[in-house]
């Protein structure tokens, strides 16, 4: 395939940017901020910094506040730290000629006492604990067994709401050019969304209107800080981590498209397939129907895409733009190896969490690699 007619180097609006390419970084937890306080580093910048030809940048998942954090040495976006941790990031993205979106998260139940301020239970929709589902606390905890959570009053959800928003401002801040809401794999809005795990009887619950009802509530305060061309969302409609399902994730998240389109964001990033566990048999193409019928923004898929499939789903019209993961983490420089068909690195799955610069900044670019050779 010749460069020119190569649709992944063809620029893409998203939103009020336009991106030079649709081989886009997907969010990835590294597990390597700087202690105590969650704060984003030099090294953190420089690993960011390495992936900027990334048509855009989607930051690894960053908790809004404390009762937010689910995971040792992942960072956040609550403190004036924080925030200033982050600055360093983006400053050295831009400094490269990238473009960066922060992901905001708030793990729900997906934590542990040990990691909640004052030790209290982990908030979810409902008092349903995660069936297999483990996180670490420390270094040297190894991964442990998450507790049952404490199921949020109705008079709590406005703070929930408000850590987001105050999120999406510190964002703004730090100098990201827009926000991703995590609504995926398993964390407190997919919790509120999916059947599975709520079971609430007031309005947040039962019906898919009322599932919908605190995410949708997050978009808007979020939108309302940085305007609806700068915000996307990531979905995981059949996803299983964290002992997720849905009973008819065509019906819940085709009604969640049609509601994300009305609120006129950028995009939607969906988590077709995962290594982590799906409950579709590869692609959940009924799923991608429903969200593509009711959703006209961008459609950016993920989940063990190589180039190729990304040409072919991207030249059917399956899907707008791709975001790579592990290909990103062992790859610093993907673009140019696919526009070049160029070999990969492996990766190397032992370093994808916690540690140093091994696996983390120390893989090589292919001008690197020819060097050496």
């Amino acid at each position: 395939m010749s460069n020119a007619n190569d649709v992944l180097f063809k620029p893409c609006e998203l939103g009020s940017m336009t991106l030079p390419n649709r081989v886009l970084m997907a969010p990835l937890t590294r597990s390597r901020a700087s202690q105590p306080g969650d704060i984003p580093n030099d090294m953190n910048a420089e690993y960011y910094q390495q992936r900027a030809s990334a048509g855009l940048i989607i930051s690894e998942a960053t908790q809004v506040s404390p009762q937010g954090k689910g995971y040792a040495f992942t960072p956040g976006i609550h403190s004036a730290e924080q925030i200033e941790g982050w600055r360093k990031v983006t400053g050295a993205v831009h400094m490269a000629g990238g473009r960066i979106h922060l992901q905001l998260w708030h793990v729900g139940r997906i934590s542990h006492t040990e990691l909640q301020p004052g030790g209290n239970k982990p908030v979810a929709p409902s008092a349903i604990k995660p069936e297999g589902a483990k996180t670490f606390i420390s270094a040297d905890s190894g991964m442990v067994e998450i507790p049952e959570p404490r199921a949020l009053e109705a008079s709590e959800i406005p703070d929930i709401v408000e850590q987001f928003r105050q999120g999406a401002q510190n964002a703004k801040d730090a100098g990201f050019d827009g926000v991703e809401v995590h609504a995926a794999n398993g964390y407190l809005l997919d919790q509120f969304l999916k059947s599975g795990s709520n079971h609430r009887a007031d309005q947040y619950g039962g019906s898919v209107e009322n599932r919908m009802r605190l995410p949708l509530m997050v978009m808007e305060a979020v939108i309302g800080v940085w305007g609806k061309d700068k915000v996307g969302i990531r979905i995981s409609p059949t996803g299983s981590f964290n002992d997720m399902y849905d009973e008819d994730p065509v019906e819940t998240f085709g009604a969640f498209a049609s509601r994300l389109n009305d609120l006129g964001i950028a995009y939607m990033e969906v988590v077709e397939d995962s290594f982590q566990g799906n409950h579709a048999d590869g692609r959940p193409e009924k799923v991608i129907d429903a969200i593509q019928a009711g959703f006209k923004g961008a459609y950016i898929a993920n989940g063990a895409y190589t180039a190729e499939e990304a040409r072919k789903r991207i030249g059917e019209g399956r899907c707008d733009l791709v975001t790579f993961g592990r290909p990103f983490i062992a790859n610093p420089d993907l673009p140019t190896r696919f526009r070049k068909s160029a070999p990969l690195n492996e990766w190397d799955d032992s370093t994808f969490y916690g540690g140093d610069e091994h696996g983390y900044t120390d893989y090589p670019a292919l001008e690197e690699t020819r060097t050496t050779a």
